[in-house]
């Protein structure tokens, strides 16, 4: 097992990590600043970053986080629905029956959202993963489902979370109302090579691995490789140990890492 070669009890670099072993990097430092104001202010927060920088797993720690019985949080990543199935949706995960007709479901979510806000003191928080898919008529209803009191009051926080290719979408003209609610918004970039080093080490020794498994050469190939993705620099990382073990070296270093790399890119 290439875990036991190298002192680890566990694969550090797995995507199922605890959150409460979050690695801190300066992204994910400042997205946590910015959704406590969305969480404290209820208002809207729009999260963007290529494939593997960290977003879910971000909002992951952030609802993790979260007291459950004063915030009541609905996460959706089915983002390619029509406008109805979404609207369905939203009445589950509100404990809501849907009713047949739209504009009903629309009427019982927002009663939901009060009677939570309100009466029970719950803070309703509801996160859109994927949303670069959402389709013209869920982000056009967005504006509407969350005004309140003639638009005067906030009675729930919403998160959209997306490739950057969100951001040219809600620049439309179609979108101006709904981009103007935006008050928090922040791309993720990834690691900086600082951040690589450590986080290498720091996940290697959570698991209680060997010291120096990889070389500074190596960490300087992961990070030309991984273009600041955590999802690419754990796959890269898993590779190359499993890779270093059949290879019976006790040290990774660049050249392994290039295996490893094109080993990932054939599939």
């Amino acid at each position: 097992m290439y875990l036991s070669y190298y002192g680890l009890e566990f694969n550090p670099f797995d995507k199922d990590i605890e959150t409460k072993y979050a690695y801190e990097t300066e992204d994910l430092k400042i997205l946590k600043n910015r959704l406590e104001f969305v969480k404290e202010n209820k208002t809207m927060a729009l999260i963007t970053g290529n494939p593997g920088m960290g977003k879910t797993f971000a909002i992951r720690n952030f609802i993790s986080e979260l007291n459950r019985n004063l915030y009541k949080v609905i996460y959706i990543c089915m983002s390619t629905v029509t406008t109805y199935e979404f609207y369905k949706q939203l009445c589950y995960e509100l404990g809501i029956e849907p009713p047949f007709k739209k504009v009903d479901m629309f009427r019982e979510i927002q009663e939901r959202i009060l009677n939570l806000s309100k009466d029970k003191k719950i803070n309703v928080i509801i996160v859109l993963d994927e949303a670069q898919y959402l389709k013209t008529g869920i982000l056009n209803d967005l504006k509407i489902l969350l005004n309140f009191d003639l638009d005067s009051k906030n009675y729930v926080s919403l998160i959209l979370v997306g490739q950057p290719v969100l951001n040219s979408i809600l620049r439309r003209n179609i979108f101006d109302a709904l981009s103007q609610r935006i008050t928090v918004s922040y791309n993720m970039v990834g690691f900086n090579k600082e951040e690589l080093k450590d986080y290498i080490e720091t996940r290697i020794k959570l698991a209680h691995g060997n010291n120096g498994i990889f070389n500074e050469q190596a960490i300087e190939a992961i990070f030309n490789a991984c273009n600041g993705s955590i999802r690419v620099a754990n796959n890269i990382i898993t590779k190359s140990l499993i890779i270093g073990k059949s290879k019976q070296f006790q040290t990774i270093d660049s050249d392994l890492i290039l295996e490893a790399v094109n080993d990932l890119a054939l599939g």
